[in-house]
């Protein structure tokens, strides 16, 4: 799916159309809200209307539409205003960014370990999974100081769309074992580029810089199973 957010993602605030509406749901003209997935959690924030004002307590993708739910069984109609909480968008797409750069650096010290699950928490914290079968932790924790060095270096993320065959054909572009993030309706996927560092499929929010992210800190590594290598990082500001 093809989203705002991901064009526009500075853009926290529009004035819009409700085009469909049921009790509690609402579908807009536009939206800059990231509904969730990939392990990011959903954008939260409010709509707002002329006498009125709700919380997006939720999102629910079908048939092609993304239903806004709100905390009120009003149905509503007309113009309104759809607003990003900014201090919780900015939180995730750091966490993105810098679970991008962590999966490089593994990719790259544990020929081409691929991600078994990714969750990102609203505490500043993410865990990630990889498929590294006798992988030394030690090894691990010491990807904390080049995380951090390109975090200080500031390099820019930018991103394409190519199509789906082409990003299945290049190794390394698709790193989930079981999920890739799912094509637009034109067949094609969004490929995110940390400029010469890493270069994958993603649909989340993720910042403009590396350098716009606080220090990484490696939390604690866990052995989940014979293959699987738990990392627990956090924003330093939020250990």
């Amino acid at each position: 799916m093809h989203l705002f957010c991901h064009d526009h993602p500075e853009t926290l605030s529009v004035e819009t159309d409700i085009v469909d509406a049921q009790p509690g749901k609402v579908v807009l003209a536009q939206s800059p809200f990231y509904p969730g997935g990939g392990g990011q959690l959903a954008d939260t924030g409010v709509l707002r209307w002329a006498g009125g004002e709700a919380k997006i307590t939720g999102f629910d993708v079908s048939g092609g539409k993304v239903w806004h739910l709100l905390d009120t069984s009003l149905e509503i109609a007309g113009k309104v205003e759809a607003a990003v909480d900014p201090t919780f968008r900015q939180t995730m797409r750091q966490l993105h960014t810098g679970t991008h750069i962590l999966n490089a650096f593994v990719f790259q010290a544990f020929d081409g370990a691929l991600v078994t699950g990714v969750q990102m928490a609203a505490d500043g914290t993410a865990r990630m999974d990889f498929d590294v079968p006798g992988a030394d932790n030690d090894r691990l924790r010491a990807l904390e100081a080049p995380i951090n060095d390109a975090i200080k270096q500031n390099i820019p993320v930018n991103f394409v769309y190519i199509g789906m065959s082409v990003a299945q054909a290049e190794h390394g572009l698709i790193r989930s074992r079981s999920v890739a993030p799912p094509p637009t309706p034109d067949g094609k996927v969004r490929i995110v580029e940390i400029v010469g560092l890493d270069r994958q499929a993603c649909g989340g929010t993720h910042l403009s810089s590396t350098g716009d992210s606080p220090a990484l800190r490696i939390l604690k590594i866990e052995n989940k199973g014979r293959h699987n290598r738990r990392v627990r990082l956090g924003l330093a500001e939020n250990p």
